[in-house]
């Protein structure tokens, strides 16, 4: 059973791992919305270190405010970035969290 839900709100995390991540730079402490549960994979960041990945993790798209990952940003308000992102990099974050 995943641990995030669709709807639920989430924090991406920064591990500050080197190397081969999935994770933008930009889009670390960035809370956003879980869109939904992609399944569960091999993790990437072992399999570029040619371990096996295993076992499985939770791969969830979550959709981000752009007006959050950029203060300047100019488009239009509802604007949005959606990122698949494995659990280990997530937490839940509260209603009030931006």
């Amino acid at each position: 059973m995943p641990r995030f839900r669709d709807g639920d709100r989430v924090r991406i995390l920064d591990l500050g791992k080197p190397g081969h991540v999935r994770i933008p730079v930009y889009t670390r402490l960035a809370a956003g919305i879980v869109e939904r549960w992609c399944g569960a994979f091999p993790n990437p960041e072992d399999l570029a270190q040619a371990k096996p990945g295993l076992p499985p993790v939770d791969l969830f798209r979550v959709r981000l405010r752009q007006a959050d990952l950029w203060h300047d940003y100019g488009g239009a308000p509802g604007d949005t970035l959606d990122i698949e992102v494995y659990d280990h990099w997530l937490e839940a974050a509260g209603d009030d969290a931006s």
